[in-house]
């Protein structure tokens, strides 16, 4: 009787543990503080350099079904197009997850894209220098008919600016084996245009003049705090381009 009482001891003192080591490793959300809530309508220029929004234009959309998805996964999106004065227009789409598990990851273009009947011409890495350090960018090609709209976008996991894919995996489950769930953010510019190099210029310059024009606390949100520690000499026109890698396929 003593025997089985001291085996029945040990193992509901080894279930106990284990259930307290497994709430313990598993990750948390992060509460955000008082300072670090935000507003994407507000933290984001609606006039800059000569740029200006144009409510004429809507960028994509997502159908019913996705946009349900899309209303689980992210607790904010802001959508607008912008017009220069040479009638050049970009469209600006951010979205921000404060819950980026597994189960709740972005929701990358190529999938929304695809999703709604684009074809992925091209889809290849690059980086996009700016002031504030080398920003790593996707760069997308969507065509549908005689839509041809080339993207550049960019994503934050926490605080930092990192590649989709495997690095993407790495950094959530960096987050996770440390007991934190981070947050993510999607930047996507567009352009409907014929030339993909004409167009990733027009974007390159988009966004250094929008970065340059946020607050500073406010463009840490959209680059990630690790840019922020390494600047490099801004370069405009085509300039970024010449860091792109060859297209993956």
């Amino acid at each position: 009787m003593n025997r089985r009482f001291a085996i029945s001891l040990v193992l509901g003192l080894a279930m106990a543990g284990t259930s307290a080591l497994t709430g313990a490793l598993t990750p948390k959300a992060r509460v955000p503080q008082a300072h670090e809530r935000f507003s994407l309508e507000e933290m984001v220029p609606q006039r800059f350099g000569d740029w200006t929004i144009d409510p004429s234009v809507v960028p994509l959309q997502p159908d019913p079904e996705q946009q349900s998805v899309l209303e689980k996964i992210y607790d904010q999106t802001l959508s607008r197009t912008y017009v220069n004065r040479e009638g050049r227009r970009v469209m600006l789409s951010i979205a921000y997850g404060g819950d980026q598990s597994k189960a709740l990851q972005l929701h990358l273009p190529e999938v929304c894209y695809v999703a709604q009947g684009f074809q992925m011409i091209k889809d290849q890495e690059g980086e996009l220098p700016t002031r504030f350090g080398q920003l790593p960018v996707k760069r997308l090609v969507a065509r549908l008919h005689e839509r041809n709209e080339p993207i550049t976008y960019w994503i934050t996991i926490g605080e930092h600016a990192t590649k989709t894919g495997i690095q993407q995996k790495l950094r959530r489950l960096a987050y996770g084996l440390s007991g934190e769930i981070p947050d993510g953010m999607l930047v996507r510019v567009s352009t409907i245009q014929a030339s993909d190099a004409q167009a990733w210029g027009v974007q390159d310059r988009f966004v250094t003049e929008l970065l340059g024009a946020m607050a500073p606390r406010d463009r840490t949100r959209l680059l990630g705090a690790g840019l922020e520690g390494a600047p490099v000499q801004a370069q405009s026109g085509h300039a970024g381009h010449a860091a792109r890698q060859p297209a993956r396929g």
